[in-house]
């Protein structure tokens, strides 16, 4: 059962995630004013995109053997700290060359708070109490998208492209005094030394991916310079896996991919991942470029994406008793593909109304999916390998979150070759196969998967390391 100190930490990580996520999208909407008022080029204010979704995929996967050396208290305390000076920096930035910067800086802050702060919330849960705690931690994920093209366009309309970092603060002021009162203190703890081999192979890696994927979402490309990154950085990858195989402590443990439902969780998640990250993407383009809407009318009924998100929220743990995971797994990624095939077909004349029903549809299943795949990820996974679960779990999220606008812009330039009018009816249809590939990977589970969590015969409390600091 969950108690009022657990809901409070879960919330606290929610407004992390919620943080962190809204950073990472909310700066494209203002580009074109940061770049007037930084005398530059919106092409240069790019960089603040790919900075800082650059450095989270660099820093995640270093957040697991910081924390086992210094606490989960002391690092979530100071990548709130770092997250919310960084933001205030950005805020008084007056050259580029100073906001890129900060921008790593929010970035670091970022990589460190969500991971940390998931392990706190789930380290020494009772896995039936996972679901629930999901519940209350995936939703940023879903809605930071979502009122990101509506809360930048209102505030570079009516305020100041400044007020997208300030509103920062305030939060982030609030997350320290609670994360204060509620996380103890704890011990240093003495793990291995630091993988300094892994660490080199997978920065660069992942890196370099992230660094290609948006130079792919650019509006000019050099394809010369993209190729290469990519080869490098698919090298450095494949490497790594080989070092992190033989190492005897490695940075990340993949032998945790042996856990059958963590496995179908990094898999089958990743592609739902593209998919959830490529739609809030597509859909303000299609509003605002094919139908010649606003930038605040296309936020609105972008915005009903979330109502589909939260509605569908109070019941989710309830259809996981009564279903499992895996019916439940066929019916989003069904769900996600089907809404995605429909949003190809919309025209200027379709109505408002049919429109946002879709949104909503579409919202449900993202929440719904988002939800399994999160929960499942540690159903079966034993406590001695939570951390290191946890630390691949949040690295893959976030590299498919943000290869997602990168495929999105693939997507719809593979339809735009064909004809202008097929652009975006090809492009959802392409993303509607991959979600379908991970409907594939939903197939192959048991019908009993993850059966820990909802109250099993396995069931019972985790006593993880974590749960002492």
């Amino acid at each position: 059962m969950i108690d009022a100190r657990q809901r409070s930490i879960a919330l606290l990580v929610a407004g992390c995630f919620f943080m962190e996520n809204l950073d990472g999208t909310l700066v494209s909407t203002a580009a074109p004013d940061i770049a007037a008022s930084l005398h530059t080029t919106p092409a240069s204010v790019g960089l603040l995109v790919t900075s800082y979704f650059v450095t989270l995929a660099v820093l995640i996967p270093l957040s697991g053997w910081l924390t086992a050396r210094l606490g989960t208290r002391r690092v979530l305390l100071g990548a709130i700290t770092v997250f919310t000076l960084a933001s205030l920096g950005c805020a008084l930035a007056t050259d580029v060359g100073q906001i890129v910067a900060l921008r790593v800086l929010q970035g670091a802050g970022g990589a460190m708070m969500v991971p940390v702060g998931r392990l706190v919330v789930l380290g020494g849960a009772a896995k039936p109490d996972i679901p629930r705690l999901v519940a209350f931690i995936v939703w940023p994920a879903l809605v930071a998208p979502v009122i990101a093209p509506l809360l930048g366009g209102l505030l570079t309309t009516y305020a100041n492209w400044r007020w997208l970092f300030l509103i920062n603060i305030p939060l982030g002021l609030l997350a320290l005094l609670v994360t204060r009162r509620l996380i103890p203190a704890g011990k240093r703890g003495t793990p291995p030394p630091l993988d300094l081999v892994g660490t080199v192979l997978i920065c660069a890696g992942l890196g370099g991916i992230t660094w290609a994927a948006h130079l792919v979402s650019e509006p000019v490309q050099a394809w010369g310079v993209i190729a290469a990154v990519t080869a490098v950085s698919a090298l450095a990858l494949a490497v790594s896996v080989r070092h992190l195989l033989r190492t005897p402590h490695p940075l990340m443990d993949l032998r945790t991919l042996r856990v059958t439902t963590f496995r179908a969780s990094v898999t089958g998640g990743s592609l739902f991942w593209i998919v959830v990250g490529a739609i809030p993407f597509l859909l303000p383009l299609l509003f605002q470029d094919a139908f010649g809407w606003s930038a605040v009318k296309s936020g609105a009924v972008v915005l009903f994406v979330f109502v589909g998100n939260i509605g569908i929220k109070p019941a989710t743990t309830w259809l996981l008793h009564r279903f499992g995971f895996r019916r439940l797994l066929l019916v989003a990624t069904v769900g996600l593909a089907a809404t995605s095939v429909a949003c190809g077909f919309l025209t200027a004349d379709t109505p408002v109304a049919v429109i946002a029903a879709l949104a909503v549809l579409s919202g449900a299943a993202r929440s719904l999916g988002l939800t399994c795949y999160i929960t499942i990820s540690f159903g079966d996974v034993p406590p001695e390998q939570m951390r290191d679960a946890n630390t691949l779990s949040a690295t893959s999220q976030q590299l498919m979150a943000g290869l997602g606008v990168a495929v999105g812009v693939m997507a719809l330039r593979a339809g735009g070759a064909v004809s202008a009018g097929a652009a975006y009816p090809i492009a959802f249809g392409l993303l509607a196969l991959v979600a379908l590939a991970a409907t594939a990977g939903a197939l192959r589970l048991r019908g009993d998967s993850g059966r820990a969590v909802l109250g099993g015969r396995d069931s019972g409390r985790t006593q993880t390391a974590v749960a002492a600091d």
